[in-house]
């Protein structure tokens, strides 16, 4: 089902539902089987999330917040400067794992989808993961993303976001050894790290109007949301 949004909204535009796409994703894999965890692996990942969430009580920034700047390569390798964009115009700021993660990739999806609710205005989005530009650009090239993917290859921008941690060793074997998904195929040697998922709508002057982060990676911000949040934001 989708949201369909007031008269406020761009003419015309209708939002898809992320959680009715990620409830969908999960039903579909529940009746094909789901997947071939034992009952010691989903305890082990049980004790891992339980762990993130220690390391991360109130994960990411809070609203009135001023946004750290960066400067992070994108899928071709260029630099791109959060305040070069700002000066464009307000930015939605979205943090995900990678592209192995389906359910960050459902949310890159519906982002594309409700791009033009968003540029319509004045923003622009930009994503952030920790993986690789080489992996990045072919997830672009993929999915045909139309907005900056951008590798935080030094773990900086998730640590200043309050996203960042390491992920426990128990959830890496599970990973490796039953999914077949090292990480460090996609982050690069040793870098067995990760950001909590998070959107942040950033105003032009730099400060968090909206945001949301949930250790739970299958919790997201809407569009329609993000949206709204775009629709209020402080004339300048």
């Amino acid at each position: 089902m989708a949201v369909l949004l007031g008269p406020a909204a761009a003419e015309g535009a209708e939002l898809p539902d992320l959680s009715e796409r990620i409830e969908a994703f999960q039903q579909e894999r529940a009746d094909k089987g789901g997947s071939d965890l034992t009952p010691a692996d989903r305890q082990a990942l049980k004790e891992a999330m339980e762990q993130i969430r220690r390391s991360l009580p109130d994960p990411g920034l809070e609203v009135g917040a001023r946004a750290p700047d960066f400067t992070l390569p994108n899928a071709f390798g260029q630099p791109v400067s959060l305040a070069d964009r700002l000066a464009q115009g307000p930015v939605v700021l979205t943090f995900y794992r990678g592209a192995w993660c389906p359910y960050c990739n459902l949310e890159l999806r519906a982002l594309k989808e409700s791009l033009p609710a968003f540029r319509e205005q004045g923003a622009q989005l930009i994503a952030v993961s920790p993986q690789k530009p080489g992996k990045s650009l072919a997830q672009v090239k993929e999915d045909g993303l139309p907005f900056e993917v951008l590798s935080d290859l030094d773990n900086r921008v998730m640590r200043a976001y309050n996203l960042f941690f390491r992920v426990p060793e128990g959830m890496v074997r599970v990973y490796r050894d039953r999914l077949g998904l090292d990480l460090a195929d996609y982050n690069g040697d040793g870098r067995y790290v990760l950001p909590v998922p998070a959107t942040f709508v950033i105003d032009r002057e730099g400060i968090i109007r909206a945001a949301f982060a949930r250790v739970d990676y299958k919790k997201r911000m809407e569009p329609a949301a993000i949206l709204e949040a775009l629709r209020h934001l402080p004339e300048r």
